[in-house]
């Protein structure tokens, strides 16, 4: 099974500085993610979002705001005919040492062992973040990383001026 690997704030949504969350109640959807996440459909990909919430337990969001979120999220993209195979997140401090923090690969290993037809060969991760491109590199697989600038020269590793771009390169 080929998976693309969505990071969400600031890939999908709109991302804001931490102390803004707590006063988020609705996602703003960034302009061209729900058309890029049905153009990855199309070529036959899974998609599950991975992303990082240590807002949760760094105290600018609850478990409760991140679920309301979340499930707007899908409820929404379901709306619009996108079908997500899962979401994984990490509400884990920056500082607490976890190992499914971004670019940690610990939610990567939990969707592998959830869904073991995964093949990681066939699959990528895409994100707004440095973290995003860290974890493709440092599971081996392809990455795109959105406005993260040119620091990443390697092989399979795409810099991408918006999500738009991401069809050009599956």
């Amino acid at each position: 099974m080929r998976v693309a690997f969505f990071d969400r704030d600031g890939t999908i949504i709109e991302d804001y500085p931490d102390h803004n969350w707590t006063g988020i109640k609705h996602p703003v959807f960034i302009d061209g993610s729900i058309n890029t996440l049905k153009e990855v459909m199309k070529k036959g990909y899974k998609i599950i979002i991975i992303t990082n919430q240590y807002i949760i337990n760094e105290g600018y969001n609850s478990i409760d705001q991140y679920h309301d979120i979340n499930n707007q999220m899908k409820s929404e993209l379901t709306r619009q005919g996108i079908e997500l195979l899962d979401v994984f997140y990490c509400p884990h401090g920056r500082d607490e040492g976890c190992n499914c923090i971004k670019p940690q690969s610990g939610m990567i290993k939990q969707a592998i062992c959830k869904y073991p037809g995964i093949n990681l060969g066939e699959s990528f991760v895409i994100g707004d973040s440095a973290v995003d491109v860290k974890l493709a590199l440092n599971i081996g697989i392809k990455g795109f990383g959105i406005g993260v600038g040119s620091n990443y020269k390697k092989e399979n590793i795409y810099q991408l001026n918006t999500i738009k771009d991401l069809t050009k390169y599956i």
